[in-house]
């Protein structure tokens, strides 16, 4: 996924929003989310999710991806020998760290990174984004059991209106509720996984067109109305 400039804070909106897809498990699936428009697919690797895939299924569903398409690995919590084996398999990924990782963790592989931050009334996002400045961008989601995935949004008023990172947002997002969420966050990105599925782990390759082209029609709203 292309990052701005991260010498400075971020107080701007891109042209055209980038679309992560996240939780593939099936060839087919990471096919139809490269034909719907995706920018980043997503691989989970946390072993309590029931879309978690192990690094070399990972590897071998990445290597199904054209150019420019990118592969992000969701970690949680994730013991050093999963981490270790997902950077041999997949160097060229971008990593997603959604537990509660430090910073110093989330440095250590010296790679580039999201992290996942729970939305919850109180959560400090200024100060999130201050600790974890070095992310490629800060990924918000609803604060729910499980780290993720569970199709609930967060309320939209708890991000400030300046983030010190781009923001991609997340957490319940779906075809029916993407243009609003653009309309008010405005984010970097957006990254869906249930609400593009027939079942967890099943993606919806109909689904996906019709979030894919509900993002592009925001995107063409806000060019016709600045």
């Amino acid at each position: 996924m292309p990052s701005p400039n991260m010498s400075r804070p971020w107080t701007g909106c891109p042209e055209r929003t980038r679309i992560k897809i996240c939780g593939l498990t099936r060839e087919q699936d990471v096919d139809a989310a490269v034909m719907a428009g995706a920018d980043a697919v997503g691989f989970v690797l946390y072993e309590k999710s029931p879309r978690r895939v192990t690094p070399a299924r990972a590897a071998a569903l990445a290597r199904r991806l054209p150019p420019f398409v990118t592969p992000v690995l969701l970690l949680v919590n994730a013991p050093d020998a999963l981490l270790q084996e997902a950077l041999a398999a997949l160097p060229h990924a971008l990593l997603q760290f959604h537990g509660d990782e430090s910073p110093a963790q989330c440095e250590a592989p010296a790679r580039a990174y999201l992290r996942a931050a729970r939305m919850a009334p109180g959560v400090d996002l200024l100060d999130f984004g201050t600790r974890f400045h070095s992310a490629q961008a800060l990924l918000l989601d609803a604060h729910v059991e499980g780290y993720g995935g569970g199709g609930k949004a967060f309320d939209w008023s708890l991000i400030p209106p300046s983030v010190p990172l781009p923001v991609v947002l997340s957490g319940g997002l779906n075809a029916a509720n993407v243009i609003e969420g653009l309309t008010r966050v405005r984010p970097w990105a957006v990254d869906v996984s249930s609400g593009v599925e027939s079942a967890k782990g099943i993606k919806d390759a109909e689904a996906m067109r019709r979030f894919c082209d509900a993002v592009r029609e925001a995107d063409a709203r806000r060019a016709d109305h600045p």
